[in-house]
């Protein structure tokens, strides 16, 4: 096995090449965009460049090892400046509460906020969030795709008591209520669960992860997340990577059951002796990439999708509200909204909304006659292969999104010319099959992280990696299943290599010493 095709330059894809490159292998990545980055995007906004998908940069140390083990270093590559306030929150016109990257501010802030009480409450749950993140680090979020036998065979059977801690059976709305009874903080901390596109009431309490990933850094990366991509890029062509923009694939092939080559839309065929894929397991359930390969996934039934997004990429003068680079203005009612949104499977009346303003430093102040780089995000159903909204429709939510904002005091500048919606219908566009879905599976429940495709299929020579596999969604997440499609690859084909050493002149073989993991 030497010759490997990565379908993909999503941030996934791009890990999975340059882990496989630099450890001899020869390496074409097909995308079917122009540019590197998948999700990681931008969006023109007449000569502003807006980062129009992931805007986070958090769990630092995963592309820190990635860098170093190419023979590079992160620092050197991306000018990264640590946020001092990782978010500021609004309530209506009411008060606002900044969450700080030091845990002692962010105690003091919220003491200051909802009395001294909530502060020791905020203490316990971050300690709490530690604890999960470490029992589930190194047994989950590093290696492939446990069951539940065998993650509980990582961690130890001595260690049960951490298994029980990272409260997989109780939703992260019920947990949380544990730490805090003002509703604003439940809140604020229970929109983790969107960051994997999911539903505080239906989530696991284990997404209280998230808090610690929070406290141990986020970071702005100077000239946006596309540089991340970028770099990846330019690494992985370093080790020799071959990169084919605007190509398509059209279906992959098996020979005796194993892959050998795939047909680019074109026409052409590449012969190949492995594949990974990373497009969300939806589309190759739904036959996107021919029927031989179509059973390896299903795509999950709409109401198990993942939320979509309506986004508006603006650039525009604001005026009022002091943002920051993150700023949430949160809903009057979050059960409603909800259930809007999951249940009723509808666009919310009263949506949480999402700004992230991508030209301001530690100041809060940004010169009244400058255009700001805004992406403006609400939830949104992932319909976007049964519904499309129409003018009216988009009309009415933008509208409304707007109009909520200046009822909490930020006015933003929006006409025709300044600002880009993207729908659910658009997403569904960009990634097929998927509804718009942009985090693949709901995390709902406590079976349904376990229900995500890992790195290895049941097709020998197919690998798969991407946001809508183990171990999630998110930039880190994406990068550590790239890592993990290509360590499966090369253990799989350094065993295959094993084998064939011990194969026995006389058509016999011995045991090989090379076990490999396929829980």
């Amino acid at each position: 096995m030497k010759d490997v095709v990565v379908v993909g330059a999503g941030v996934a894809g791009l890990v999975a090449a340059l882990e496989l490159a630099r450890r001899g292998m020869s390496v074409t990545v097909i995308e079917r965009a122009g540019v590197p980055g998948g999700k990681v995007h931008q969006r023109r906004v007449g000569d502003a460049a807006v980062d129009a998908g992931p805007t986070v940069f958090t769990m630092r140390w995963v592309f820190e090892e990635i860098f170093a083990n190419a023979g590079a270093s992160l620092e050197r590559q991306l000018k990264l400046t640590p946020l001092d306030i990782l978010a500021r929150h609004a309530w209506g016109d009411g008060p606002r509460l900044d969450l700080y990257a030091s845990r002692a501010r962010a105690t003091d802030a919220i003491a200051h906020f909802a009395g001294t009480t909530e502060a020791r409450g905020f203490g316990a749950f971050l300690d709490e969030s530690r604890r999960m993140y470490e029992v589930l680090r190194a047994p989950f979020l590093e290696a492939t795709k446990p069951t539940p036998f065998s993650l509980t065979r990582r961690v130890g059977l001595d260690r049960l008591g951490d298994l029980v801690a990272i409260r997989p059976f109780e939703t992260l709305w019920r947990s949380l209520g544990r730490h805090f009874r003002d509703p604003r903080l439940r809140q604020l901390f229970a929109r983790y669960a969107t960051y994997c596109g999911s539903s505080p009431f239906q989530a696991p309490a284990t997404m209280m992860l998230i808090a610690h990933v929070e406290q141990d850094g986020v970071w702005s990366i100077q000239g946006g997340m596309q540089r991340l991509a970028a770099a990846l890029e330019s690494l992985a062509t370093l080790q020799g990577v071959r990169f084919r923009y605007k190509t398509h694939v059209r279906a992959v092939h098996l020979a005796r059951g194993h892959v050998c080559a795939l047909t680019l839309e074109s026409g052409e065929r590449l012969k190949t002796d492995a594949i990974v894929m990373t497009a969300d397991p939806a589309a190759l359930g739904a036959g996107a990439f021919g029927e031989e390969i179509r059973a390896v996934t299903h795509a999950p039934r709409a109401a198990a999708r993942s939320l979509s997004a309506v986004t508006w990429a603006v650039a525009a003068r604001t005026a009022g509200f002091p943002l920051r680079r993150h700023n949430v203005f949160f809903s009057g009612d979050y059960a409603a909204e909800f259930d809007d949104l999951v249940t009723r499977r509808r666009m919310p009346e009263d949506p949480t909304i999402y700004v992230c303003a991508q030209d301001r430093d530690e100041r809060d102040i940004v010169s009244s006659d400058k255009r700001e780089r805004l992406l403006v995000l609400v939830n949104a159903p992932a319909d976007g292969d049964t519904h499309a909204m129409g003018p009216e429709e988009r009309h009415a939510c933008q509208t409304n999104v707007f109009r909520r904002l200046r009822r909490s005091g930020l006015a933003i500048d929006v006409d025709a010319t300044n600002a880009v919606m993207t729908t659910p219908e658009e997403f569904d566009t960009r990634f097929p099959h998927t509804g718009g879905a942009l985090y693949g599976r709901a995390t709902h429940g406590w079976a349904a992280t376990f229900k995500r495709p890992g790195s290895r299929t049941r097709i020998p020579g197919l690998y798969l990696a991407g946001g809508g596999c183990h171990p999630g969604a998110g930039v880190p997440m994406a990068a550590l299943s790239g890592r993990t499609a290509a360590r499966s690859l090369l253990e799989d084909a350094d065993s295959q290599r094993t084998w064939r050493l011990v194969v026995t002149p006389g058509g016999t073989s011995t045991p090989s010493a090379t076990t490999v993991d396929l829980a």
